[in-house]
């Protein structure tokens, strides 16, 4: 959680970060899938895609390079944010549009089932994406073929500036999966600890034959929607959010266990600045793609 935390920091230092949605708030949540999820599971998730490109093993040089628009990343600077993706770490990629990765995330894991590979496909959506008919389509077709698909909402309570109560009726986002009978939990998901076990019953649910499964991950959003969006939430509600930050919980709980002390966090930090001033230097070095490869992947 920490590396995510400061490779975003690392990233807002760059002279042009560009266009970016941060993850600082809800580190937990992608710590906790990827930790859980088999490096072969396919994982699809939102434009809020960085912390999860990082915690499912993008290496932080490369990510950089490719949000800043270098050569050198996984989609050699063309994907950025918005559609970053690297297979061989199991990201099959992020989706810039709201609640556009959910249709393809059925059709990977109906796949998955007919090729027979074990494999649990793993569709991570914003909150927002819960008001579109997708949500409803992919969970109708999921229930009905017992698809291996693991559908998780990153609940951090806006769709940009519109809170979810103002813009989505269900009393409780798992309310949404209720008509097609497919099993959902609320997670605390500014508790790593709490994310890990819901994930580790799903996904073993799913890997047993019992059809997709559907998360609710309640989180705070520690700043505005975007490097390009002002902070429309109210004042004092954004200052409630600090004792909900993910990473002090969890490092209060550890050093509360004697599992961790002042040494042991300050060498954490250490190796984590210098794998950032790594990735920093790597995305320096890394160079502009040529203006002529610009349609290399393009079809004909």
């Amino acid at each position: 959680m920490l590396r995510l935390r400061e490779f975003e920091s690392t990233l807002l230092r760059q002279p042009k970060p560009g266009f970016q949605l941060l993850s600082r708030g809800e580190e937990a949540i992608a710590v906790g899938i990827c930790t859980v999820l088999d490096r072969t599971d396919p994982l699809l998730c939102s434009g809020r895609s960085i912390g999860m490109a990082l915690a499912r093993g993008v290496p932080a040089g490369g990510l950089l390079a490719e949000l800043i628009g270098k050569d050198g990343g996984p989609n050699r600077g063309r994907a950025g944010r918005a559609h970053v993706s690297m297979p061989s770490v199991g990201l099959w990629g992020a989706h810039g549009v709201v609640a556009g990765n959910l249709s393809v995330a059925a059709g990977v894991a109906l796949a998955q089932q007919q090729l027979g590979t074990g494999r649990v496909t793993c569709c991570v959506f914003g909150d927002g994406a819960c008001g579109a008919g997708a949500l409803h389509e992919t969970l109708n077709v999921a229930a009905l073929w017992r698809l291996p698909l693991l559908l998780v909402v990153d609940n951090n309570g806006y769709a940009v500036s519109t809170s979810v109560d103002k813009g989505l009726a269900a009393a409780s986002l798992t309310d949404f999966a209720a008509p097609f009978h497919v099993p959902a939990a609320a997670v605390d998901g500014t508790d790593i600890d709490a994310v890990v076990a819901a994930m580790e019953e799903s996904v073993a649910a799913i890997r047993a034959g019992g059809g997709p499964r559907f998360l609710e991950m309640r989180c705070t959003r520690m700043g505005a929607h975007s490097t390009l969006t002002k902070e429309e939430r109210p004042a004092e509600e954004v200052e409630r959010f600090k004792a909900f930050d993910p990473l002090r919980l969890y490092e209060a709980r550890l050093r509360a266990k004697g599992m961790l002390d002042d040494a042991g966090w300050a060498a954490i930090g250490a190796a984590v600045g210098a794998e950032m001033a790594g990735a920093e230097q790597f995305a320096a070095d890394a160079p502009w793609p040529d203006p002529q490869e610009a349609f290399l992947d393009a079809q004909s």
